[in-house]
């Protein structure tokens, strides 16, 4: 290959990658600051570093997936998730500025919350993450959440280290109704099967795990 053609390889190279650079930059940006047209910034409610606030019932979002992220933010812009502070926000964002923000966030690393000072999670809540309930039809939280409770696709969130008081309004929110952008109706089904002693010890537990497997020195 002459120089001539490896310098138009170069430069296509060079062409590609520029948007993918500039979509994380403007991800990094909204997270910051907003986008000048409805959207604030992100870090306001969920952290400087996507940790979320667990007093304020903010989630984490550091470190979910994009494609789930990207979801909840088109059901947020449609209605088809219910959050009066989440839809005017979501809604300001293009689908460009969607992908954006769920990308950087995806890229962050998830710290999990410090829990020195937590009580052991109850063994009912192991119990149900990890095998379920089937007397009462409920499955374990990892056949869809995956292993460790980790995520899996745009449907099912990592839950991983995630706060506890959080995923219990969640959890009530689809047994209640009000929320249900789930794919066939399948957590309203779960949730309504749960009682609140479950949803508690389940959500105790789920934020007990680690939020991201430990790195091994080679």
């Amino acid at each position: 290959m002459g120089n001539s053609s490896k310098l138009r390889l170069l430069s296509l190279a060079i062409i590609l990658a520029l948007p993918t650079a500039a979509g994380a930059a403007t991800g990094k940006t909204i997270a910051a600051s907003g986008n000048g047209r409805g959207a604030a910034p992100c870090s306001s409610c969920h952290g400087a570093d996507g940790s979320g606030n667990a007093a304020a019932g903010y989630p984490r979002l550091a470190g979910l997936s994009q494609a789930y992220l990207v979801k909840q933010l088109h059901d947020f812009a449609d209605g088809r998730r219910n959050n009066a502070v989440m839809q005017p926000m979501a809604k300001a964002l293009s689908k460009q500025e969607i992908n954006s923000v769920a990308s950087y966030y995806s890229k962050l690393k998830s710290n999990s919350a410090d829990k020195s000072k937590e009580q052991a999670p109850p063994a009912l809540g192991k119990q149900l993450v990890l095998r379920g309930d089937w007397d009462k039809k409920i499955p374990a939280c990892v056949q869809c959440h995956g292993p460790g409770a980790r995520g899996a696709g745009s449907h099912f969130p990592a839950l991983a280290g995630q706060y506890a008081g959080y995923i219990e309004t969640q959890l009530e929110a689809w047994k209640s109704g009000q929320r249900s952008n789930d794919p066939d109706g399948l957590m309203k089904a779960v949730a309504e099967r749960l009682s609140s002693k479950q949803i508690k010890a389940a959500a105790a537990y789920l934020q007990s795990l680690p939020s991201h497997l430990p790195s091994h020195s080679k």
